[in-house]
């Protein structure tokens, strides 16, 4: 039995009933065995069972007092990962469906996410049970308040900085830092997505969506192709579905799908720069369901359906993980989908990432295609730190220039370990290397 086997067993008995972790992880190990072959270090070293490990664990109550004055309890979460490269970085997420194994999935992808973007900072991932649909704003201040007032005491500018994730947007992210500076009698760019009067970064909203498009479009530059006329769909409708949709635009591509939990519209006409403002008002503002889009526009709307039967070129899964599956990636292929660039956190299950890997065709993983979003966070961090901002275009030139840099790691290591093209195996391999060596370079961390 290899290294790696014995030491994903372990893994597995360890973190049993975890499954999206055991996924991450699993996804990761399979890319690496050229790896050790090339570095027998990282296993003297055991290397594996550190990585797999969160340096830190912070599991806490959240209490708080609803409209009704009512008390009503939450669990809050911090996995401060690995800071081998820098301050631990990643967002916090406010979902009822946040548990364990979906934090500690997402705060061991943003370790390898964190290292491609070339930027300095460590790998986390938070949030809580609560859900914000529904709640006053007082209500969402309170519970804001009160998840800081227990956070606040395990992060800083130098040691972990949280963003935004679905559920955490720049009201949260401004209760949050309000009561930090409170605590702490500080001003301090300890938390990133902030609103731009007060110490956020131009892009930052746009910047997974636009990341993922400048990463297909690195892609498709690899086989002498652009994005011009190319039909796509895009799953979600939320933050990273919406830019990703302005950037395709911008880029001469015809995006013509939005999705939501309720179903996908399909738009063949195309969904134009005017239909998308229309849609940001809608689910920013209005937070109706995508279903309107069809009644507004004409378009089909297809209830309880993902958009990956639709005929297409390209494909933008911007919702959520484990959101394509084994028998959608054939669909997709079979109806003509040349490249998948993943907006949303591992998106796609196993069973699709081996049709894509099996097929050939340009598929970006997220840890790779979404690195956007903590990129330009880790910009608005430089800022911060700087005291200034810089200006729209600056920020975007280097979100763009990272995000070049990303896919010449990913495929720099693919050809490097024989895998021409493979950006599953490029990326984790890309990642952990550098990872690895910090780690080896530090000693007992």
């Amino acid at each position: 039995m290899s290294y790696i086997e014995k030491v994903w067993q372990r893994v597995e008995h360890r973190n049993a009933g975890e499954p999206e972790f055991l996924q991450a992880v699993k996804e990761v190990f399979d890319s690496l065995s050229p790896v050790f072959d090339k570095n027998p270090r990282y296993e003297k070293e055991n290397i594996l069972e550190r990585i797999v490990e969160p340096e830190r664990q912070i599991i806490f109550r959240v209490p708080w007092i609803d409209d009704k004055g009512n008390m009503q309890v939450n669990r809050g979460f911090r996995f401060e990962f690995n800071s081998a490269l820098g301050p631990y970085k990643g967002g916090l997420r406010f979902h009822p469906t946040v548990n364990q194994s979906i934090l500690k999935f997402l705060g061991f992808e943003q370790i390898f996410k964190n290292s491609l973007t070339t930027l300095s900072m460590g790998g986390g991932k938070g949030g809580s049970d609560f859900d914000p649909k529904g709640k006053s704003d007082m209500e969402v201040m309170r519970f804001c308040q009160s998840f800081m007032t227990e956070l606040f005491r395990h992060i800083g500018p130098d040691t972990d900085v949280p963003a935004g994730d679905i559920g955490v947007g720049a009201r949260e992210i401004g209760y949050m830092f309000g009561q930090y500076k409170r605590i702490r009698n500080e001003f301090t760019g300890v938390l990133t997505g902030k609103r731009l009067e007060w110490g956020g970064s131009l892009i930052r909203p746009e910047a997974t969506g636009y990341g993922c498009v400048y990463f297909a479009d690195e892609m498709l530059k690899v086989k002498k192709q652009t994005l011009e006329g190319c039909v796509c769909t895009v799953s979600g409708s939320g933050n990273v579905a919406q830019y990703t949709v302005e950037k395709l635009l911008a880029m001469g591509a015809k995006p013509v799908t939005l999705s939501d939990s309720g179903g996908t519209i399909h738009d063949p006409a195309g969904i134009t720069a005017e239909k998308l403002e229309w849609v940001m008002d809608l689910k920013n503002v209005r937070r109706g369901r995508i279903s309107e889009y069809a009644t507004e526009f004409g378009a089909k709307y297809m209830a309880n359906q993902n958009p990956w039967s639709i005929p297409c070129d390209c494909a933008f899964p911007s919702a959520t993980q484990n959101e394509i599956n084994g028998d959608d990636a054939k669909t997709l292929i079979k109806n003509g989908c040349r490249l998948v660039s993943e907006g949303a956190n591992m998106p796609s299950t196993p069973e699709a990432v081996d049709v894509f890997v099996s097929e050939k065709i340009m598929y970006g993983p997220g840890k790779a295609a979404n690195a956007g979003g903590v990129s330009t966070s880790g910009l608005e961090m430089s800022q911060n730190s700087m005291r200034l901002n810089w200006e729209r275009d600056e920020v975007d030139a280097r979100l763009r220039q990272i995000m070049t840099n990303i896919h010449s790691a990913a495929y720099n290591a693919s050809v490097e370990y024989g895998e021409t093209g493979n950006y599953v195996l490029g990326a984790n391999i890309a990642g952990f290397i550098k990872v690895a060596n910090a780690m080896l370079d530090q000693g007992l961390v």
